[in-house]
Parts: structure tokens; C-alpha cells; sequence
């Protein structure tokens, strides 16, 4: 079998523009690393998203990967915020560490953001993997929970929204999610965390402290603030890690947007 990694890429996507072949090739693909995933499930839950980001080989086009998204606006202390929920995730195993998929999200935030931009906006997510936290902490300045013990006034967010999707499965004083036995969990050899981890990076250790039982499908809500510090950190970010990899083509767009957003 041919492992040597092909170069990817992501776009957003409408529901209306994916075709049955897609949805199964999804299916198959999120299969591989999930328990109790069964299709019709899948095919329930995706029906309830407005779109998606997918992450497919240049040549042969074949999925690789993707972040289903539901647009959201729920009140927060009287006043009206929206929110942008990633569901389903999943990208093949050799293409972890591939920037596609975010950079492809982050220009779906800040275009949203760019509609209204004095609505506040979010980010929320449920995570079941050290992963997905990983990508809201590694990325999103302003979020919770957080390692350090910042930002506690983002947990009425989570509050928010998990009673407005989920308020049968919220456990407000744990601050989980708890769906039951049937619930999709990740496979056991994806994504487990070591000793040696958890050592090397504190944020590992802060995700399961905070969800000790995420092997048995239980999700910690989180929630990032989507600001203009936040796509100015993202930008710079980008930028260093393509010049430290000596690559001048930068992506003008995300950059270009984030000049319009800040003026």
C-alpha cells in the first residue's frame, strides 16, 4: 500500500453541493476511527449542519478528511452572539499536523465575522480527543477552559450553548457532556495520550484532567473568542511556520482579509 503523504487541499462546502459517493466516502473514513458510528447516525447529525470543510488529495480528489459546521445565534446576557459549532472532525492519520483544514476554517470565521462585525462571535466546540482542544488552544488566544486558568468569563459561552443544543446531556457542575455508553468514542489506539505527553506539554494533561473519562466518548465544551487579535495571532503564526520552512508564497488571502477586518 502507497503511504508516502500527497499534498491536500480544503474547501468550504455546502450540504446541497455533496454528493451520495461523498457522504459514504465520509462515513467510511470516520468509521475507521470512531466506535458506535453507525451511518444513519452520521447521515442525522450531518443533516442537521449548514456545511463543511473538506479536505481532499489534489490529484485524485479522494476525501481525506472533514469538519462538519452549524451556524448558531443564541443570547448571552440579554444580547445577541453567534456562534460557528464544529461537529464531526476527522482527517486521515498521515495527514495529522496538515495547517489545510484551519486555514480553510479561520477564512470561514472571518468572512462570518466581516457580515456583522460588532455581533460578538465564537467558536464552539465539544471535544472527545486531546486533538480538537489542541486546536482551539494552540490557535485561539482568548479561550476556554484553559491551562492556565484564563478567561473564566467565557464559561457562561459554554453554558449557552450547551443548553441550547444539549440541555438533556450538559452536566453543569462537571462541565461535560455526557451522551451515554452509545455514544460515538474514539478508537483505542487514536489518539491516546501517554505519561511522556502529558509531561512535555501541560495542555494535555489540563484536557484530561478536565475530562478524565474522554476514552469512553464523554466531550468537554469549549469555546474560543473569534476576535481581531485572534486572526492577527493566526496570521503571524502562519506566516513564522512558512518561514521557518523557507516558503515565501504566503496565503495573501487570510491576509489580506485580516487587514480589511482590522481597518
Amino acid at each position: 500500500m502507497d503511504t508516502t503523504k500527497k499534498k491536500i487541499f480544503a474547501n468550504y462546502i455546502t450540504l446541497d453541493r455533496l454528493s451520495i459517493q461523498q457522504v459514504k466516502d465520509m462515513h467510511n473514513l470516520f468509521i475507521q476511527y470512531y466506535h458506535n458510528a453507525d451511518f444513519s447516525t452520521f447521515l442525522d447529525d450531518l443533516s442537521e449542519k449548514d456545511g463543511l470543510i473538506l479536505i481532499r488529495e489534489n490529484k485524485s480528489k479522494r476525501i481525506v478528511g472533514f469538519s462538519t459546521l452549524k451556524k448558531l445565534r443564541f443570547k448571552l446576557k440579554g444580547k445577541e452572539v453567534k456562534g460557528i459549532f464544529s461537529g464531526d472532525t476527522i482527517i486521515e492519520r498521515k495527514y495529522w499536523g496538515s495547517n489545510k483544514a484551519m486555514i480553510c476554517f479561520v477564512k470561514v470565521l472571518l468572512k462570518e465575522k466581516l457580515k456583522d462585525p460588532l455581533t460578538p462571535l465564537f467558536w464552539l466546540l465539544i471535544s472527545k480527543g486531546y486533538k480538537t482542544y489542541l486546536l482551539l488552544a494552540n490557535n485561539f488566544p482568548k479561550h476556554y477552559p484553559h491551562h492556565q486558568g484564563q478567561f473564566g468569563e467565557l464559561s457562561s459561552v459554554v453554558e449557552q450553548y450547551c443548553q441550547h443544543l444539549y440541555p438533556s446531556y450538559y452536566d453543569e457542575q462537571q462541565q461535560i457532556l455526557d451522551f451515554g455508553g452509545d455514544y460515538q468514542k474514539l478508537r483505542g489506539e487514536v489518539a491516546e495520550i501517554t505519561a511522556e505527553m502529558k509531561i512535555s506539554v501541560p495542555k494535555i494533561e489540563f484536557f484530561e484532567d478536565r475530562n478524565p473519562k474522554w476514552r469512553e466518548g464523554k466531550e468537554l465544551p469549549c469555546v474560543g473568542e473569534i476576535s481581531v487579535s485572534m486572526f492577527t495571532f493566526f496570521a503571524q503564526k502562519a506566516l513564522r511556520k512558512r518561514l521557518q520552512n523557507n516558503n515565501i508564497n504566503w496565503d495573501f488571502g487570510l491576509i489580506s482579509l485580516t487587514r480589511r477586518l482590522v481597518k
